[in-house]
Protein backbone atom coordinates (compact mmCIF):
# COMPACT_ATOMS: atom_id res chain seq x y z
CA UNK A 1 0.00 0.00 0.00
CA UNK A 2 1.39 3.39 -0.92
CA UNK A 3 1.91 6.25 1.40
CA UNK A 4 -0.96 8.59 2.09
CA UNK A 5 -0.56 11.70 -0.02
CA UNK A 6 -0.67 14.92 1.94
CA UNK A 7 -2.40 17.68 0.08
CA UNK A 8 -0.21 20.78 -0.15
CA UNK A 9 -1.71 24.20 -0.61
CA UNK A 10 -0.27 26.89 -2.88
CA UNK A 11 1.41 29.79 -1.11
CA UNK A 12 -1.27 32.18 0.12
CA UNK A 13 -4.07 29.65 -0.30
CA UNK A 14 -6.57 28.99 2.47
CA UNK A 15 -7.49 25.57 3.86
CA UNK A 16 -11.28 25.92 3.54
CA UNK A 17 -12.34 23.26 6.12
CA UNK A 18 -9.90 24.63 8.70
CA UNK A 19 -11.06 28.18 8.04
CA UNK A 20 -14.71 27.15 8.36
CA UNK A 21 -13.90 25.44 11.65
CA UNK A 22 -12.14 28.53 12.99
CA UNK A 23 -14.94 30.80 11.85
CA UNK A 24 -17.52 28.58 13.55
CA UNK A 25 -15.47 28.61 16.74
CA UNK A 26 -15.25 32.40 16.74
CA UNK A 27 -18.94 32.83 15.93
CA UNK A 28 -19.93 30.66 18.91
CA UNK A 29 -17.69 32.70 21.21
CA UNK A 30 -19.16 35.96 19.90
CA UNK A 31 -22.69 34.71 20.52
CA UNK A 32 -21.77 33.58 24.01
CA UNK A 33 -20.34 37.01 24.83
CA UNK A 34 -23.52 38.67 23.52
CA UNK A 35 -25.96 36.37 25.31
CA UNK A 36 -24.32 35.48 28.63
CA UNK A 37 -23.38 37.72 31.56
CA UNK A 38 -20.04 39.38 32.08
CA UNK A 39 -19.86 37.40 35.31
CA UNK A 40 -19.03 34.16 33.49
CA UNK A 41 -15.77 32.89 34.90
CA UNK A 42 -13.86 30.21 33.01
CA UNK A 43 -15.07 31.25 29.57
CA UNK A 44 -13.51 34.70 29.89
CA UNK A 45 -10.00 33.37 30.48
CA UNK A 46 -10.32 30.22 28.37
CA UNK A 47 -11.87 31.04 24.96
CA UNK A 48 -12.33 27.40 23.98
CA UNK A 49 -15.32 25.72 22.33
CA UNK A 50 -14.94 22.05 23.29
CA UNK A 51 -16.42 19.60 20.81
CA UNK A 52 -14.71 16.32 21.75
CA UNK A 53 -12.92 15.11 24.86
CA UNK A 54 -11.35 11.91 26.15
CA UNK A 55 -9.24 11.43 29.24
CA UNK A 56 -6.88 14.37 29.66
CA UNK A 57 -7.50 15.75 26.18
CA UNK A 58 -10.01 18.28 24.87
CA UNK A 59 -10.42 19.20 21.21
CA UNK A 60 -11.87 22.59 20.36
CA UNK A 61 -14.12 23.59 17.48
CA UNK A 62 -11.08 25.24 15.90
CA UNK A 63 -9.27 21.88 15.77
CA UNK A 64 -6.79 22.64 18.56
CA UNK A 65 -6.09 20.02 21.23
CA UNK A 66 -5.46 20.76 24.88
CA UNK A 67 -4.29 18.90 27.97
CA UNK A 68 -7.00 19.65 30.52
CA UNK A 69 -5.63 20.17 34.04
CA UNK A 70 -8.77 21.94 35.17
CA UNK A 71 -10.89 18.76 34.96
CA UNK A 72 -14.22 20.52 35.31
CA UNK A 73 -12.91 22.31 38.43
CA UNK A 74 -12.06 18.91 39.90
CA UNK A 75 -15.26 17.17 38.82
CA UNK A 76 -13.63 14.71 36.42
CA UNK A 77 -11.75 12.26 38.62
CA UNK A 78 -11.36 9.87 35.66
CA UNK A 79 -11.00 12.54 33.01
CA UNK A 80 -13.39 13.15 30.14
CA UNK A 81 -15.72 10.39 28.93
CA UNK A 82 -14.04 7.50 30.70
CA UNK A 83 -15.33 4.17 29.31
CA UNK A 84 -16.64 2.90 32.66
CA UNK A 85 -18.62 6.10 33.15
CA UNK A 86 -20.07 6.05 29.63
CA UNK A 87 -21.06 2.39 30.00
CA UNK A 88 -22.80 3.07 33.31
CA UNK A 89 -24.78 5.93 31.76
CA UNK A 90 -25.73 3.86 28.70
CA UNK A 91 -27.04 1.05 30.90
CA UNK A 92 -29.43 3.41 32.66
CA UNK A 93 -30.59 4.95 29.39
CA UNK A 94 -31.13 1.55 27.78
CA UNK A 95 -32.95 0.14 30.81
CA UNK A 96 -35.89 2.51 30.58
CA UNK A 97 -35.40 3.58 34.21
CA UNK A 98 -36.79 6.98 35.23
CA UNK A 99 -34.19 9.74 34.96
CA UNK A 100 -35.71 11.60 37.90
CA UNK A 101 -37.19 9.72 40.81
CA UNK A 102 -37.26 12.48 43.45
CA UNK A 103 -36.13 10.74 46.66
CA UNK A 104 -37.72 7.38 45.85
CA UNK A 105 -35.56 4.28 46.23
CA UNK A 106 -34.15 3.00 42.94
CA UNK A 107 -31.58 0.37 41.98
CA UNK A 108 -29.23 3.15 40.83
CA UNK A 109 -29.50 4.91 44.19
CA UNK A 110 -29.01 1.66 46.11
CA UNK A 111 -25.87 0.81 44.14
CA UNK A 112 -24.48 4.33 44.61
CA UNK A 113 -25.02 4.31 48.37
CA UNK A 114 -23.52 0.83 48.70
CA UNK A 115 -20.35 1.96 46.94
CA UNK A 116 -20.23 5.27 48.83
CA UNK A 117 -20.54 3.53 52.22
CA UNK A 118 -17.71 1.20 51.22
CA UNK A 119 -15.39 4.19 50.76
CA UNK A 120 -16.26 6.23 53.86
CA UNK A 121 -13.82 6.63 56.77
CA UNK A 122 -14.38 3.61 59.06
CA UNK A 123 -15.33 5.72 62.07
CA UNK A 124 -18.19 7.26 60.13
CA UNK A 125 -19.30 4.44 57.83
CA UNK A 126 -20.70 2.31 60.65
CA UNK A 127 -23.19 4.95 61.72
CA UNK A 128 -23.66 7.18 58.69
CA UNK A 129 -26.77 8.56 57.07
CA UNK A 130 -26.76 10.17 53.62
CA UNK A 131 -28.95 13.08 52.58
CA UNK A 132 -29.31 13.95 48.92
CA UNK A 133 -29.83 17.60 48.08
CA UNK A 134 -29.63 19.92 45.09
CA UNK A 135 -26.74 19.02 42.78
CA UNK A 136 -24.36 21.90 43.61
CA UNK A 137 -21.75 21.88 46.35
CA UNK A 138 -23.10 25.15 47.77
CA UNK A 139 -26.49 23.48 48.22
CA UNK A 140 -24.80 20.64 50.08
CA UNK A 141 -23.20 23.18 52.43
CA UNK A 142 -26.62 24.75 53.03
CA UNK A 143 -28.06 21.32 53.74
CA UNK A 144 -25.26 20.53 56.19
CA UNK A 145 -25.84 23.79 58.02
CA UNK A 146 -29.60 23.21 58.26
CA UNK A 147 -28.89 19.72 59.60
CA UNK A 148 -26.51 20.78 62.41
CA UNK A 149 -28.69 23.76 63.30
CA UNK A 150 -31.69 21.47 63.78
CA UNK A 151 -29.64 18.89 65.69
CA UNK A 152 -27.97 21.31 68.10
CA UNK A 153 -30.66 23.96 68.48
CA UNK A 154 -27.95 26.55 67.95
CA UNK A 155 -27.20 28.96 65.13
CA UNK A 156 -23.98 30.39 63.82
CA UNK A 157 -21.07 28.81 62.01
CA UNK A 158 -17.34 28.87 62.49
CA UNK A 159 -15.46 28.92 59.18
CA UNK A 160 -11.94 29.77 58.04
CA UNK A 161 -10.39 32.32 55.73
CA UNK A 162 -9.82 31.22 52.16
CA UNK A 163 -12.82 28.89 52.02
CA UNK A 164 -14.41 28.42 48.61
CA UNK A 165 -17.77 29.84 47.50
CA UNK A 166 -19.62 26.86 48.92
CA UNK A 167 -18.64 28.01 52.41
CA UNK A 168 -18.82 31.75 51.83
CA UNK A 169 -22.15 32.12 50.08
CA UNK A 170 -25.77 31.93 51.11
CA UNK A 171 -25.36 28.98 53.46
CA UNK A 172 -22.83 30.71 55.69
CA UNK A 173 -23.82 34.27 54.95
CA UNK A 174 -27.06 34.04 56.87
CA UNK A 175 -29.22 35.34 54.02
CA UNK A 176 -31.21 32.18 53.29
CA UNK A 177 -34.86 32.44 54.15
CA UNK A 178 -34.75 29.73 56.80
CA UNK A 179 -31.65 31.02 58.57
CA UNK A 180 -32.16 34.71 59.40
CA UNK A 181 -29.45 36.46 61.35
CA UNK A 182 -26.90 33.67 61.06
CA UNK A 183 -23.60 34.77 62.55
CA UNK A 184 -20.44 33.57 60.88
CA UNK A 185 -17.06 33.85 62.55
CA UNK A 186 -14.03 33.46 60.31
CA UNK A 187 -10.69 32.51 61.75
CA UNK A 188 -7.22 32.20 60.18
CA UNK A 189 -6.47 29.04 58.27
CA UNK A 190 -2.91 27.97 59.14
CA UNK A 191 -0.28 27.88 56.43
CA UNK A 192 3.43 28.39 55.94
CA UNK A 193 4.02 30.87 53.14
CA UNK A 194 1.56 33.50 54.36
CA UNK A 195 1.21 32.49 57.99
CA UNK A 196 -1.21 34.88 59.70
CA UNK A 197 1.01 34.84 62.77
CA UNK A 198 4.31 35.25 60.96
CA UNK A 199 5.87 31.97 62.05
CA UNK A 200 4.53 29.10 59.94
CA UNK A 201 5.06 25.42 60.63
CA UNK A 202 3.82 23.68 63.75
CA UNK A 203 4.04 26.88 65.78
CA UNK A 204 1.72 28.66 63.36
CA UNK A 205 -0.71 25.75 63.43
CA UNK A 206 -0.68 25.78 67.24
CA UNK A 207 -1.41 29.51 67.37
CA UNK A 208 -4.31 29.10 64.94
CA UNK A 209 -5.78 26.33 67.11
CA UNK A 210 -5.34 28.42 70.26
CA UNK A 211 -7.18 31.31 68.63
CA UNK A 212 -10.09 29.02 67.78
CA UNK A 213 -10.15 27.61 71.31
CA UNK A 214 -10.14 31.10 72.80
CA UNK A 215 -13.07 32.17 70.66
CA UNK A 216 -15.11 29.10 71.57
CA UNK A 217 -14.47 29.51 75.30
CA UNK A 218 -14.84 33.29 75.54
CA UNK A 219 -18.02 34.00 77.56
CA UNK A 220 -17.83 37.75 76.97
CA UNK A 221 -17.74 39.48 73.61
CA UNK A 222 -17.02 36.26 71.78
CA UNK A 223 -19.60 34.18 69.98
CA UNK A 224 -21.93 31.59 71.55
CA UNK A 225 -21.16 28.00 70.74
CA UNK A 226 -21.91 27.60 67.03
CA UNK A 227 -24.10 25.00 65.39
CA UNK A 228 -21.03 23.65 63.62
CA UNK A 229 -17.46 24.20 62.49
CA UNK A 230 -16.78 23.76 58.77
CA UNK A 231 -13.30 23.23 57.33
CA UNK A 232 -11.68 22.21 54.05
CA UNK A 233 -8.82 19.70 54.56
CA UNK A 234 -7.12 21.43 51.63
CA UNK A 235 -8.17 24.95 50.69
CA UNK A 236 -8.95 24.75 47.00
CA UNK A 237 -10.01 28.13 45.69
CA UNK A 238 -8.14 29.67 48.60
CA UNK A 239 -4.89 28.69 46.90
CA UNK A 240 -4.37 24.92 47.34
CA UNK A 241 -3.26 25.08 50.98
CA UNK A 242 -3.20 21.75 52.85
CA UNK A 243 -4.31 21.86 56.46
CA UNK A 244 -1.55 20.85 58.90
CA UNK A 245 -2.42 17.44 60.32
CA UNK A 246 -1.86 18.58 63.92
CA UNK A 247 -4.22 21.53 63.45
CA UNK A 248 -6.99 19.45 61.92
CA UNK A 249 -6.70 16.95 64.77
CA UNK A 250 -6.94 19.85 67.25
CA UNK A 251 -10.09 21.06 65.48
CA UNK A 252 -11.55 17.58 65.91
CA UNK A 253 -10.71 17.55 69.61
CA UNK A 254 -11.94 21.08 70.28
CA UNK A 255 -15.28 20.42 68.62
CA UNK A 256 -15.76 16.99 70.20
CA UNK A 257 -15.06 18.36 73.70
CA UNK A 258 -17.75 21.01 73.22
CA UNK A 259 -20.33 18.86 71.37
CA UNK A 260 -19.98 20.94 68.21
CA UNK A 261 -20.43 19.01 64.95
CA UNK A 262 -17.31 19.11 62.78
CA UNK A 263 -18.25 19.52 59.10
CA UNK A 264 -15.56 18.61 56.59
CA UNK A 265 -15.94 20.05 53.11
CA UNK A 266 -14.68 17.38 50.68
CA UNK A 267 -16.30 18.93 47.61
CA UNK A 268 -12.95 19.54 45.91
CA UNK A 269 -10.77 17.05 47.74
CA UNK A 270 -12.79 13.82 47.72
CA UNK A 271 -12.59 10.62 45.65
CA UNK A 272 -8.80 10.17 45.69
CA UNK A 273 -7.81 13.67 44.58
CA UNK A 274 -5.31 14.28 47.41
CA UNK A 275 -3.76 10.82 47.60
CA UNK A 276 -6.32 9.37 50.03
CA UNK A 277 -9.91 8.56 49.16
CA UNK A 278 -11.00 11.42 51.42
CA UNK A 279 -8.52 14.17 52.29
CA UNK A 280 -9.49 14.14 55.96
CA UNK A 281 -8.03 10.62 56.21
CA UNK A 282 -4.49 12.03 55.89
CA UNK A 283 -4.90 13.46 59.40
CA UNK A 284 -6.65 10.43 60.88
CA UNK A 285 -9.75 12.49 61.67
CA UNK A 286 -13.35 11.26 61.63
CA UNK A 287 -15.78 14.14 61.07
CA UNK A 288 -19.41 14.31 62.14
CA UNK A 289 -20.53 15.57 58.73
CA UNK A 290 -19.00 15.34 55.25
CA UNK A 291 -20.10 17.56 52.37
CA UNK A 292 -19.59 15.88 48.99
CA UNK A 293 -20.09 16.95 45.39
CA UNK A 294 -18.07 17.33 42.15
CA UNK A 295 -16.27 13.99 41.52
CA UNK A 296 -18.89 11.82 43.28
CA UNK A 297 -21.23 12.31 40.29
CA UNK A 298 -18.72 10.92 37.80
CA UNK A 299 -18.84 14.22 35.81
CA UNK A 300 -22.61 14.76 36.25
CA UNK A 301 -24.30 17.00 38.86
CA UNK A 302 -24.66 15.31 42.25
CA UNK A 303 -24.21 16.38 45.86
CA UNK A 304 -24.80 14.65 49.18
CA UNK A 305 -24.27 15.20 52.87
CA UNK A 306 -22.98 12.27 54.94
CA UNK A 307 -23.52 12.60 58.68
CA UNK A 308 -23.60 10.75 61.98
CA UNK A 309 -26.95 9.07 62.59
CA UNK A 310 -27.58 10.83 65.91
CA UNK A 311 -27.79 14.13 64.01
CA UNK A 312 -30.71 12.80 61.96
CA UNK A 313 -33.62 14.68 63.49
CA UNK A 314 -34.83 16.70 60.50
CA UNK A 315 -38.48 16.91 59.56
CA UNK A 316 -39.68 14.97 56.48
CA UNK A 317 -39.25 17.04 53.35
CA UNK A 318 -36.50 19.24 54.77
CA UNK A 319 -33.94 20.39 52.15
CA UNK A 320 -34.91 17.70 49.62
CA UNK A 321 -35.85 19.79 46.59
CA UNK A 322 -36.74 18.57 43.11
CA UNK A 323 -33.46 17.15 41.85
CA UNK A 324 -31.95 14.84 44.47
CA UNK A 325 -32.64 11.73 42.39
CA UNK A 326 -30.42 12.14 39.32
CA UNK A 327 -30.23 8.53 38.19
CA UNK A 328 -27.56 9.12 35.53
CA UNK A 329 -25.31 10.91 38.03
CA UNK A 330 -25.75 8.12 40.57
CA UNK A 331 -24.79 5.51 38.00
CA UNK A 332 -21.80 7.54 36.80
CA UNK A 333 -20.81 8.19 40.41
CA UNK A 334 -21.00 4.52 41.35
CA UNK A 335 -18.76 3.61 38.40
CA UNK A 336 -16.27 6.35 39.34
CA UNK A 337 -16.10 5.47 43.03
CA UNK A 338 -15.62 1.78 42.23
CA UNK A 339 -12.97 2.42 39.57
CA UNK A 340 -10.94 4.68 41.86
CA UNK A 341 -11.12 2.10 44.65
CA UNK A 342 -10.44 -1.00 42.55
CA UNK A 343 -7.51 0.55 40.68
CA UNK A 344 -5.87 2.23 43.70
CA UNK A 345 -6.02 5.61 41.97
CA UNK A 346 -5.76 7.50 45.26
CA UNK A 347 -2.42 5.82 45.92
CA UNK A 348 -1.39 6.59 42.36
CA UNK A 349 -2.31 10.26 42.90
CA UNK A 350 -0.12 10.35 46.01
CA UNK A 351 2.91 8.95 44.18
CA UNK A 352 2.57 10.99 41.01
CA UNK A 353 1.65 14.15 42.90
CA UNK A 354 4.78 13.89 45.04
CA UNK A 355 6.90 13.60 41.89
CA UNK A 356 5.21 16.59 40.25
CA UNK A 357 5.63 18.72 43.37
CA UNK A 358 9.33 17.87 43.41
CA UNK A 359 9.74 18.94 39.80
CA UNK A 360 7.90 22.19 40.43
CA UNK A 361 10.07 22.87 43.47
CA UNK A 362 13.01 22.93 41.07
CA UNK A 363 11.17 25.60 39.10
CA UNK A 364 10.72 27.61 42.31
CA UNK A 365 14.47 27.43 42.91
CA UNK A 366 15.11 28.73 39.41
CA UNK A 367 12.57 31.57 39.27
CA UNK A 368 12.10 34.23 41.93
CA UNK A 369 8.57 34.88 40.69
CA UNK A 370 7.52 31.44 41.98
CA UNK A 371 6.89 32.20 45.64
CA UNK A 372 5.59 28.83 46.77
CA UNK A 373 4.71 25.39 45.44
CA UNK A 374 2.35 23.26 47.50
CA UNK A 375 -0.38 20.68 47.33
CA UNK A 376 -1.42 17.18 48.21
CA UNK A 377 -1.74 14.39 45.67
CA UNK A 378 -2.96 15.67 42.30
CA UNK A 379 -4.14 18.96 43.76
CA UNK A 380 -1.24 21.35 43.18
CA UNK A 381 -0.80 25.10 43.45
CA UNK A 382 2.01 27.35 42.18
CA UNK A 383 1.87 30.79 43.80
CA UNK A 384 3.29 33.57 41.66
CA UNK A 385 4.69 36.70 43.26
CA UNK A 386 6.34 40.00 42.38
CA UNK A 387 10.07 39.68 43.21
CA UNK A 388 10.64 43.42 42.74
CA UNK A 389 8.06 44.50 45.31
CA UNK A 390 8.30 44.92 49.06
CA UNK A 391 7.47 41.99 51.30
CA UNK A 392 3.78 41.42 51.94
CA UNK A 393 2.34 42.16 55.36
CA UNK A 394 -1.03 40.52 54.76
CA UNK A 395 -1.95 36.88 55.04
CA UNK A 396 -3.51 34.64 52.42
CA UNK A 397 -7.06 35.78 52.17
CA UNK A 398 -8.54 33.81 49.25
CA UNK A 399 -12.25 34.05 48.45
CA UNK A 400 -14.34 35.51 51.25
CA UNK A 401 -11.50 36.16 53.68
CA UNK A 402 -12.47 39.79 54.13
CA UNK A 403 -15.34 38.55 56.28
CA UNK A 404 -13.72 38.11 59.65
CA UNK A 405 -10.12 38.15 58.41
CA UNK A 406 -7.58 39.84 60.70
CA UNK A 407 -4.50 41.52 59.29
CA UNK A 408 -1.18 40.33 60.68
CA UNK A 409 2.49 40.65 60.01
CA UNK A 410 3.66 37.67 58.00
CA UNK A 411 7.00 35.90 57.91
CA UNK A 412 7.39 32.56 56.15
CA UNK A 413 9.82 29.95 57.47
CA UNK A 414 12.51 31.05 54.99
CA UNK A 415 13.12 34.08 57.16
CA UNK A 416 11.82 36.76 54.81
CA UNK A 417 8.48 38.36 54.16
CA UNK A 418 6.44 36.64 51.47
CA UNK A 419 6.34 38.72 48.33
CA UNK A 420 3.07 40.29 47.14
CA UNK A 421 0.86 38.18 44.92
CA UNK A 422 1.22 38.73 41.17
CA UNK A 423 -2.24 38.15 39.69
CA UNK A 424 -1.30 39.73 36.35
CA UNK A 425 1.63 37.36 36.04
CA UNK A 426 -0.61 34.38 36.98
CA UNK A 427 -3.10 35.42 34.28
CA UNK A 428 -0.24 35.73 31.79
CA UNK A 429 0.97 32.24 32.74
CA UNK A 430 -2.54 30.87 32.20
CA UNK A 431 -2.61 32.40 28.72
CA UNK A 432 0.89 31.12 27.89
CA UNK A 433 -0.24 27.67 29.00
CA UNK A 434 -3.25 27.93 26.71
CA UNK A 435 -1.00 28.82 23.76
CA UNK A 436 0.95 25.63 24.51
CA UNK A 437 -2.21 23.53 24.67
CA UNK A 438 -2.48 23.32 28.46
CA UNK A 439 -5.55 24.31 30.48
CA UNK A 440 -4.93 25.40 34.08
CA UNK A 441 -7.01 27.22 36.69
CA UNK A 442 -6.34 30.24 38.91
CA UNK A 443 -7.20 30.85 42.55
CA UNK A 444 -5.81 31.93 45.87
CA UNK A 445 -4.70 35.36 46.98
CA UNK A 446 -5.92 37.81 44.32
CA UNK A 447 -6.06 34.86 41.88
CA UNK A 448 -2.28 34.63 41.96
CA UNK A 449 -2.04 30.84 42.27
CA UNK A 450 -1.90 28.59 39.20
CA UNK A 451 -3.81 25.40 39.98
CA UNK A 452 -3.36 21.92 38.57
CA UNK A 453 -6.23 19.43 38.97
CA UNK A 454 -5.43 16.70 36.42
CA UNK A 455 -7.51 13.52 36.33
CA UNK A 456 -6.38 10.63 38.52
CA UNK A 457 -5.80 8.62 35.34
CA UNK A 458 -2.84 10.87 34.42
CA UNK A 459 0.09 8.87 33.01
CA UNK A 460 3.77 9.52 33.66
CA UNK A 461 4.20 10.72 30.08
CA UNK A 462 1.25 13.08 30.35
CA UNK A 463 2.55 14.43 33.66
CA UNK A 464 5.90 15.17 32.04
CA UNK A 465 4.17 17.02 29.18
CA UNK A 466 2.09 19.05 31.65
CA UNK A 467 5.17 20.03 33.65
CA UNK A 468 7.17 20.94 30.53
CA UNK A 469 4.42 23.17 29.19
CA UNK A 470 3.79 24.82 32.53
CA UNK A 471 7.49 25.51 33.17
CA UNK A 472 7.92 26.97 29.70
CA UNK A 473 4.84 29.15 30.19
CA UNK A 474 6.10 30.49 33.54
CA UNK A 475 9.53 31.28 32.11
CA UNK A 476 8.05 33.05 29.09
CA UNK A 477 5.57 35.07 31.15
CA UNK A 478 8.31 36.08 33.60
CA UNK A 479 10.61 37.24 30.78
CA UNK A 480 7.85 39.24 29.10
CA UNK A 481 6.82 40.85 32.36
CA UNK A 482 10.35 41.93 33.16
CA UNK A 483 11.24 43.01 29.64
CA UNK A 484 13.98 40.43 29.10
CA UNK A 485 15.64 37.15 30.10
CA UNK A 486 17.04 38.62 33.31
CA UNK A 487 13.56 38.69 34.82
CA UNK A 488 13.53 34.92 34.98
CA UNK A 489 16.82 34.61 36.85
Amino acid sequence: MGRTQVKSLPVGAVDAPALASRNGHEAILRRQAAREPAARTYARALPIVPVRARGLTIEGADGRRYLDCLSGAGTLALGHNHPVVLEAIRKVLDSGAPLNALDLATPAEDAFLTELYRSLPPGLAGRARVRFCGPAGSEAVETAYALVRAATGRSGLLAFTGSGPGTTGRALGGTSADAPGTRVARLPYPQDYRCPFGVGGERGADLAARWTESLLDDPGPGMPLPAGVIVEPVLSEGGVIPAPHSWLRRMRQLTADRSIPLIVDEIHTGVGRTGAFWAVEHSGVTPDVMVLSKAIGGSLPLAVVVYRDDLDIGEPGATVGTFPGNQLAMAAGTATLAHVRENALAERAATLGKHMLGQLQNLASELECVGDVRGRGLMIGVELVDPEAEGDSGFSDGPGAAEGGVAASVMPPRGRHPLPAAPELAAAVQQECLRRGLIVGLGGRHAGVVQLLPPLTLTDEQAAAVLDRLADAVRTAARCRGGGPAAAL
